[in-house]
């Protein structure tokens, strides 16, 4: 006969290993009563973020009802940040980094990125990309990648989990077991990757590996199916995934925390409630919910649903527990772990990595920059929904301190080229792209401005995959804030 604990605990359990999200820059009544209750965690999204001051005012408001609590952000620096919203990052991201292969610098990067998390009071990081870019079209990691070469991505994820750790931040390597070769992204629908298994465990795991040696205390799950370890059910639900491989043959002891249960890749196929039983059930420790849904009431239905899962028999309560354990002992981790001393990083290390990440090709030799305002033309590809569109990219703000009087416009489909230079008029053109390999409206519109205007510079912000034409061509390797301002300074001779 199963005896199941008192009604308290296991709906304290439950909330426990929920991580969701809420609006506002001050932490509404019902997320506060939630931590009485037992939530130990929260998610903060780009709609909570004013300033470093006000975050830090925010995560003290939250300590005050639960000293214990996991603040988790997701701030992969680079595309993906959270805490530069609405400036763009100070921080390359990982495709930079990638590109200047210096482990080291990795590491610096990432400490000091988790020694500003720490001071506005964030402890757990949705971050590092673990995943490698094997597949150039892929959607939705891209320079959010190290890069498409397993041992380079395996070094740099170990670097960036010591050097975000080091600041006592703990660090949530992801998308297990790796979201490298889709073609689809996960926001949008359930991708699928039909590799066998030598070549996953060789190429996808290795990275993985890296982050467990280098003692990552947190695993994000991937949205995605893999028949060759599971048929069935894509990663985030599959036992066989997270119970048998992850923790069983891997060895892998830490939290593992879901993708964004709201995603479509779950919620549009088992929806998010019996999604989190099921994860839950298939050994992942915490919820990630609140990109999207983020209310009292996404909070309350997935607490019930994990109740009545375990009150049913088809969750046993003994893994809810487990999962809660793991959850508080995260917590306790954090909770000790001391930032290490400072060694000496400097604040700007992030526009160092960005100026070391800078390739530059084509054109004349040497290069003459440029002395007058030149017309920024932007090539914009649909937002990434990781990356989100409020946070902006792109050099013009940068261009335009450097040489006052640049102007922009964005442009995109099939008279992109035709537009841009009739709002050009005779200024230099700086053609600015993102991935120009996966938009073939911007390859053509590419071709089109430097037919017309040899001297165009061109400036790829994305995975620069398509191979330079002759002029002058800068890839920066991510669309951060620091690296549009590494390429205004090539163009500005600064």
């Amino acid at each position: 006969m199963t005896t199941f604990a008192g009604p308290d605990t296991l709906t304290r359990d439950a909330l426990t290993v929920l991580q969701p999200g809420f609006t506002g820059t001050t932490a509404p009544d019902w997320l506060l009563r939630r931590l009485g209750e037992g939530l130990a965690s929260v998610g903060l999204f780009g709609r909570n973020i004013a300033s470093a001051e006000q975050v830090a005012a925010l995560t003290a408001q939250l300590r005050a009802e639960r000293d214990d609590i996991l603040v988790a952000i997701d701030e992969e620096g680079g595309d993906v940040t959270r805490l530069e919203v609405r400036t763009g990052s100070s921080f390359p991201g990982n495709h930079a980094l990638g590109a200047v292969d210096d482990v080291e610098l990795t590491r610096q990067v990432a400490s000091e990125l988790g020694r500003r998390l720490a001071a506005c009071g964030v402890n757990l990081n949705w971050a590092p990309s673990a995943d490698v870019n094997s597949n150039p079209s892929n959607p939705v990691i891209g320079v959010r990648s190290f890069g498409a070469d397993t041992t380079l991505v395996a070094r740099h994820t170990a670097a960036y989990v010591t050097g975000l750790q080091s600041a006592g931040v703990a660090a949530c390597t992801k998308h297990f077991p790796g979201h490298g070769d889709t073609a689809v992204d996960s926001h949008h629908a359930l991708p699928r990757i039909d590799a066998d298994r030598s070549v996953l465990s060789e190429r996808e795991l290795s990275p993985f590996r890296a982050a467990f040696a280098a003692g990552t205390r947190a695993m994000m799950t991937a949205h995605i199916l893999v028949p060759a370890l599971d048929p069935d059910r894509p990663a985030t639900l599959s036992r066989r995934i997270l119970t048998d491989l992850l923790r069983g043959e891997l060895g892998y002891d830490g939290l593992i925390v879901t993708d964004g249960m709201e995603m479509q890749a779950i919620s549009g196929t088992y929806g998010i409630e019996r999604g989190s039983v099921l994860a839950i059930a298939a050994g992942a420790d915490a919820i990630c919910v609140g990109g999207g849904l983020a209310d009292d009431e996404t909070v309350r239905r997935l607490r019930d649903a994990l109740v009545a899962a375990v009150r049913s028999g088809e969750l046993p309560e003994e893994r809810l527990a487990q999962a809660a354990e793991r959850v508080r002992a995260l917590a306790r981790w954090t909770a000790a772990t001391a930032p290490a001393a400072a060694d000496g990083v400097p604040a700007d290390i992030g526009l160092v990595a960005a100026r070391r990440a800078l390739t530059v090709t084509g054109g004349p030799v040497p290069f003459t920059p440029l002395t007058e305002a030149p017309y920024v033309a932007a090539l914009t590809p649909v937002a990434n929904i990781a990356v989100g569109d409020e946070t902006p990219w792109g050099l013009a703000a940068e261009l335009a301190r450097l040489l006052p009087g640049t102007e922009t416009g964005s442009f995109a489909g099939d008279d992109a080229a035709t537009e841009a230079l009739r709002a050009a008029g005779a200024r230099r053109v700086v053609a600015v792209v993102r991935d120009e390999h996966r938009h073939p409206w911007m390859a053509a519109a590419l071709d089109a401005l430097l037919a017309a205007r040899p001297d165009t510079i061109v400036v790829e912000m994305g995975v620069p995959q398509a191979p330079p034409r002759g002029a002058l061509h800068i890839a920066t390797h991510g669309a951060a804030r620091v690296c549009g301002r590494a390429a205004a300074e090539v163009i500005a001779g600064e």
